[in-house]
């Protein structure tokens, strides 16, 4: 039986440790979160880097993108290099490939159109593949990475400008811990919200759902989301804010509702292919998902 672990840096209420058959192989797929905790992540990187086939780093990224450059989390990426020589991947490899689809997907299926109304992306270098598809289809766009990452309340509404900010920023802004930007542990369970005229002004919101979570708005009535890493108790929240429908780019992956991070599905895919996460491509993966079924979750509510 493979094994795939995500040891992760946020709240450990949304463990799970389930086992289920992918591409006719019996796959193993855990979290275990450590409430900000570098320690006890690290000591999960060191203990079962010899039992497992593929770690997710959850709850963070290594890595992001912005303007056709990679920049590296240098915290994290110290604390990936725990994992010795077993793969370990945050997601980006499916952030740039399943995401993007997911956005292509909903304009053809007819579910959103981007083209005639306003989004909301509340960081779009975490989420650069679903940033560029969504500018690509023409509305009102506003990416929030200063909004909500810094507390800056000015909205960023081209490609152009988040290059540039992101140039001007990313290079210091990586060389900080990622908890100092992005809510993990506690801060994942308690809602505050920030700058709420930006969420009321989207018919559409996008990305992170941490992040979405973290600064929600009272109001959201009829708006969509689309997002993953949710349980059941999340739509029940939007359901009491008014959201209409909820879009995940993950499936399920029979984990009870819960739809998994990119880190998880993405540490399936490279444990499933038993290849270097480097040696995958963008249609190895998308191949792969296809092999799969995959195909966004849209819930209304």
């Amino acid at each position: 039986m493979k094994r795939v672990l995500s040891p992760s840096l946020g709240s450990p209420q949304g463990d799970y440790d389930v086992t289920g058959e992918f591409l006719g192989q019996a796959v193993r797929v855990q979290r275990i979160g450590t409430a900000s905790s570098r320690r006890r992540f690290v000591e999960i990187l060191r203990s079962e880097r010899d039992t497992v086939d593929c770690f997710g780093f959850g709850g963070g990224d290594i890595y992001v993108v912005a303007g056709g450059r990679r920049y590296r989390w240098r915290y994290e990426y110290r604390m990936a290099l725990e994992a010795g020589d077993t793969p370990i991947v945050d997601g980006s490899g499916l952030k740039n490939t399943i995401e993007r689809r997911t956005i292509e997907w909903l304009v053809a299926e007819g579910v959103v159109d981007f083209a005639h109304s306003r989004t909301l992306i509340v960081s779009a270098v975490d989420r650069f593949g679903m940033a560029e598809a969504i500018a690509r289809q023409g509305g009102e766009t506003i990416m929030g990475d200063l909004i909500f990452s810094l507390g800056v309340p000015v909205p960023l509404r081209s490609e152009q400008a988040l290059a540039l900010v992101a140039r001007t920023f990313l290079p210091v802004i990586t060389q900080c811990p990622q908890s100092w930007f992005y809510p993990t542990g506690a801060k994942q369970e308690a809602i505050a919200p920030r700058y709420p005229r930006f969420y009321e002004w989207a018919d559409t919101i996008c990305g992170d759902f941490q992040y979405i979570r973290r600064y929600l708005a009272q109001n959201l009535m009829g708006k969509t989301i689309i997002t993953n890493t949710t349980k059941p108790d999340d739509l029940q929240l939007l359901r009491e804010r008014g959201v209409r429908r909820l879009v995940t780019s993950t499936p399920d992956l029979t984990l009870g509702g819960r739809s998994p991070g990119t880190n998880v599905l993405e540490a399936l895919v490279v444990a499933l292919l038993e290849r270097r996460p480097g040696d995958i491509t963008a249609d190895d993966y998308m191949a792969t998902l296809g092999a799969m079924d995959w195909e966004p979750r849209v819930v209304d509510l």
